[in-house]
Parts: C-alpha cells; structure tokens; sequence
C-alpha cells in the first residue's frame, strides 16, 4: 500500500527535489495567479548589492522575508515579490575606479563621469546568476524575471516622487548630522561604508622640543626644552599653551649633546629607549613647571599675549606621549 521508505533520507535530494517540481508546475507563478484581483499586499524588499555573494545574513533575512509574502498570499492577498538590485553607492565605485585605474572624484572627472557610469553599470550586476541559484537553492519564492535595478530611470523618478510627497506635506527639513566622510569621493558615507574600510594604520605621532625662554631652573642651564607629542602634527600651527599634569613626577635630563629636555619620569625609556644614556638632573611635580614660558613653535602668533606658557590640569596623563600635552584652541 505504502513506498518503501528510506531509513537513509538525503535531505539536500529531496529539497532540490521539491525545487524542480516547483519549477516544471509553475507553482509560484500559480500562486500569483490565484490570487490576482483580490486585495493587494504590498512588501517593500531592501534589495542587496549585486557585487558580492549572499552570505549567512542574506540567507536568514531572506528566509523571513519569504515567510511575510506566503502567508498574505494564504490570507487571501495578492502580493507582487520583485527581486531588486541595489546599484548605487560606494561599493561598486570602488570597484570600478580599481578597474580603471583612477583614484577619487577629480581622476574620475578627468577619465570622464559617463565612461566611468558605464563601468559601474557593467560591474553592479557580476554576481547576479550566484544570487539566483542560491535564493532559488533557499526555496524562496520571488520573481527573478521581472526584477528591479535602482539604477534604472523609473525607479529613480518613483523614489524623488516619494521625496516630493513628503516635501509637499512638510515633512523634509534642514539640520545637521555627525557623518563619516570620504575625502576621496568629497561624500559621507553610510555606517556600511565606512565599515567596509577600516585598516589598521600607522598614525604620524610627532614629539617637538620647545625651547624654554623664562623660568628654567639653574640646574637646566640655558638649552633647556619642553618635550610635547601629538598625533595630529597639523595642529602644531596653532599651538599656543603646553600642559601639564599637577602631581605627574616629570624629569630634567641632559642629553650626551649637552641639551635638557623635560618629560614625565614613566615615559623615559618610551622617549629615549630601553637603556637612556641620559643624566637625570632634577626630578619635580608638574604644578613645578607651571608659568614656564617657551619659543612658539612656529612664528604665526609669537605676539600673542598670555599664549606659549606651561598650564597645569588634571586631564593630561602618561600613557602614551610625553607628559606634556601640546594645546591647539583653533583645533577643539
């Protein structure tokens, strides 16, 4: 009465299977087909990028937003499911400049904006057979057919008159956002973006000596200098005040050249190497260094009053630098 069953089952078999039998009986399209008239079920898809392959994320949100649609459809609705495409963005400029050879948005002007555009267009859709093969491989019912770009012209004027819907109803409005932002590209970026292209980088961290014009200690003799270090040597044009930490122990050394530099005492050997071949001359608090005043490091406001001169604040700290924090108030 009943098939033999096996005790063995392949279940990757069976699935694809059921997948064939769906396709020579037509049954998604049946689906649509039957329910074409009644009430309509709208499901709006954010549609992937077509530059690179599915992964474990597409996979799990694709299988809930299969499940959405089938049941509509089993409560009596018609819903219309296009595949889409993103094709806007960073990713697939990306791409296409490193086809090219060009590098940021002046080389693009200068290669020509319309070839570049048509690169992109050739490159956005690379991977489309893979996402077909392993949606379809998922068992999700979506049109692959009739599917949607948003690079294509009506989908872009669909998109402003929904932007101009809500202009009409006051709904648009002018304000300010933190963003990320590409310098290459003169654009933010999306958090995806941005994400897409984290590197680990080495910083250019500076240290300068600052030549101490008033309140040097007699030990220090006169080439005495103010050691600062900072990652954004660009702000060194508007250096105007040093600080120091009040209770932080800093050192007075002499060099084997005869120079004295001030530091903080735990970073020494960060400053000077693992043995410093150094003579330690004097060891004092910061509040000790307080009203010393130094050479500006560059002249621009070397006529500024109460500017370039040691202030003491809690805030600094020893565990990178020097102990003494160079200050640029045009900079934040």
């Amino acid at each position: 009465m009943f098939k033999p069953v096996s005790n063995r089952p392949d279940f990757a078999k069976n699935e694809e299977a059921v997948l064939k039998l769906w396709e020579s009986e037509g049954t998604f399209a049946k689906s649509l087909e039957q329910r074409r008239g009644a009430p309509v079920f709208r499901f709006y898809d954010g549609p992937p990028f077509a530059t690179g392959l599915p992964h474990y994320g597409h996979l799990l949100a694709g299988t809930i937003k299969d499940i959405v649609p089938r049941y509509q459809t089993m409560r009596g609705h018609y819903v219309e499911r296009r595949f889409g495409w993103d094709c806007h963005g960073l990713p697939i400029e990306a791409l296409a400049q490193e086809a090219l050879g060009v590098n940021g948005a002046y080389e693009i002007r200068q290669h020509g904006v319309e070839a570049f555009n048509e690169q992109c267009r050739a490159m956005v859709l690379r991977y489309v057979s893979q996402w077909r093969e392993t949606v379809t491989r998922m068992g999700r019912w979506v049109d692959f057919d009739n599917d949607y770009k948003t690079m294509q012209p009506s989908f872009m004027e669909s998109v402003w008159w929904v932007f101009k819907q809500l202009w009409d109803q006051g709904r648009i409005y002018k304000s300010h956002r933190i963003m990320p932002y590409s310098w290459k590209l003169s654009t933010p970026l999306s958090n995806f973006e941005a994400g897409s292209n984290y590197k680990d980088v080495q910083d250019p961290a500076v240290t300068v000596r600052c030549r101490i014009t008033e309140g040097a200690h007699p030990a220090w003799g006169s080439e005495a200098y103010l050691l600062v270090w900072t990652t954004t040597p660009w702000t060194l044009l508007t250096n105007f005040a040093i600080c120091a930490g009040p209770e932080i122990d800093y050192l007075a050394v002499k060099d084997a050249d005869g120079a004295v530099y001030i530091l903080a005492e735990s970073r020494l050997t960060a400053v000077f190497g693992k043995n410093p071949k150094v003579e330690i001359l004097e060891k004092l608090k910061g509040a000790d260094l307080k009203g010393i005043r130094y050479e500006p490091i560059f002249p621009y406001y070397k006529d500024k009053p109460n500017a370039f001169v040691v202030l003491t604040d809690d805030y600094v700290t020893t565990t990178d630098g020097t102990g003494l924090v160079h200050n640029a108030p045009a900079y934040g």
